[in-house]
């Protein structure tokens, strides 16, 4: 195997991993029987379970599981089987119970490759996981003066969550690998890829270092919602940070918000770590076999 090509930027090496959201093609919620067709009115497609009502219970959606294992087989990963369900515990509005059912110990899908080229190099992107959860609602600002509202139609959305080691070095190989993904998981019909309605939202983790270096401390752009875009806010990330440690400051890990408008990506929080969600087995939807 040949030995990949790193291109440096101003002396930097860019470093990146995906984390890549997957809306499974159901028909229902991955706990609940309530629908997940894209456009209805606001909160008429939440149910009893998705509004975290006393005395309700999550029952699982086989056919989110069965969407999980296939692209594992696609991807050559290994397929749990046994998996385990856990409680990511943190505080939205639109997360209606507190805590979101994600998986954390034992995923359903563990390890496997994605290949792809770019330019005439051929590459491949080593899998972390990829895991089952459910999506939480969506808060609404702009309609609204002085508050938000809240839509949780989309709360209980199954989703897939795939994730890379960080083995992308550039823009273009970022780009390419999340349009590969984008191609495997329609192919096999697990989702349909609508980026524009969030069907498939990827998050950039990116950081740089000086060749040979630690890694540098990441910061996430989330939901980036096309390809475009991916390209514009990954290269405005790499440039900022270089600027930023060029100048005598330190990067602080963070979540960061792309804005198409200006082409810039701005921080919206500081980045969790696993830890801070205090993760523990949901008693309620534990295993999935």
């Amino acid at each position: 195997m040949t030995e990949k090509t790193v291109k440096l930027i101003n002396g930097y090496e860019v470093v990146i991993g995906f984390e890549t959201h997957t809306q499974l093609a159901t028909q229902s919620k991955i706990f609940s029987r309530a629908s997940t067709a894209f456009g209805a009115q606001p909160n008429t497609q939440a149910c009893a379970v998705d509004l975290a009502l006393p005395g309700t219970l999550p029952v699982m959606n086989q056919k989110a599981v069965e969407c999980a294992i296939r692209l594992g087989l696609a991807l050559g990963s290994h397929i749990a089987p046994v998996s385990i369900f856990a409680r990511k515990n943190y505080f939205y509005p639109d997360l209606p119970k507190g805590y979101q059912i994600s998986q954390f110990e034992i995923p359903v899908v563990q390890g496997g490759t994605v290949s792809f080229f770019v330019g005439d190099e051929k590459r491949t992107v080593r899998l972390v996981r990829a895991h089952l959860e459910e999506d939480a609602g969506k808060s609404v600002h702009d309609e609204f003066i002085g508050q938000s509202g809240i839509d949780l139609n989309r709360a209980g959305t199954p989703l897939l969550e795939i994730v890379t080691e960080p083995d992308m070095s550039s823009t273009e190989e970022a780009v390419a690998y999340a349009k590969e993904l984008h191609k495997i998981v329609t192919w096999i019909g697990i989702c349909d890829g609508n980026m524009q309605e969030g069907s498939f939202r990827c998050d950039a983790n990116v950081s740089v270092r000086k060749p040979g270096g630690p890694l540098g401390t990441r910061r996430e752009i989330k939901n980036l919602n096309s390809f475009k875009n991916m390209q514009i806010a990954i290269d405005y990330e790499i440039r900022w940070q270089i600027e930023e440690i060029e100048d005598g400051r330190k990067i602080q890990q963070a979540t960061v918000l792309f804005n198409p408008d200006t082409g810039e990506t701005r921080a919206m929080r500081t980045k969790e770590d696993s830890a801070d969600y205090r993760y523990f087995p949901t008693p309620t939807c534990r295993r999935c076999t």
